[in-house]
């Protein structure tokens, strides 16, 4: 009995309400979801469609490196022939395997012959060697629409330590070509392998 007035008492003292207010309802304005599991919420993600295991910055967006290397092709002829050497066959296929890992690159080959006779045969002879290493990219599965081709003659001889060093060595086929590729940098994990 003595309890009982003190509970009611104690009621009366903070209210006869037993029920608890509804707690307050707040609408979600931003996007909070990550679609692309790389860290950053949509609301932020510039980059909404990022790989898996990239690195990202505080927009989401990854980060990149940029890789380039050369390669080149260096072809000398015989005296007034444009038939390649088979040596040298070795040296296209490399080129060819190096356009296919970097498709969006050309390459523009540059013919020459050794001033020995005629300039104006001599044009049409070093057109003729661009066209043969031209036609052996072909071969190698290299599309023609990317391979350009430029006689100039003998209008740049190699100087040499002596003329018939310096005709044999003018009497080429030129090209260098840069390829270069955007790679994304990824995090690394215990799934991670290491490359060779």
């Amino acid at each position: 009995m003595k309890y009982t007035i003190i509970g009611l008492f104690a009621l009366s003292l903070f209210g006869c309400s037993l029920s608890v207010p509804q707690p307050p309802i707040t609408k979600q304005t931003k996007n909070l979801f990550d679609n692309d599991s790389d860290g950053v919420i949509n609301q932020r993600d510039h980059c909404p469609k990022t790989l898996i295991n990239a690195v990202v910055n505080n927009d989401g967006c990854p980060t990149y490196i940029d890789s380039s290397e050369k390669n080149k092709i260096h072809v000398l002829f015989a005296n007034d022939s444009s038939d390649i050497p088979e040596n040298y066959m070795q040296n296209i296929s490399k080129m060819s395997e190096f356009l296919v890992k970097y498709p969006k690159t050309h390459i523009e080959l540059k013919g020459y012959a050794s001033p020995v006779g005629n300039a104006a045969y001599n044009i049409v002879l070093s057109k003729h060697r661009a066209s043969a290493v031209y036609q052996a990219l072909i071969n190698d599965g290299i599309t023609p629409s990317r391979i350009k081709t430029m006689g100039f003659g003998d209008s740049d001889p190699v100087i040499a330590y002596d003329i018939e060093e310096s005709n044999m060595l003018s009497r080429r086929v030129t090209a260098q070509v840069v390829g270069s590729q955007e790679n994304i940098v990824k995090e690394w994990t215990v799934y991670s392998v290491r490359e060779n």
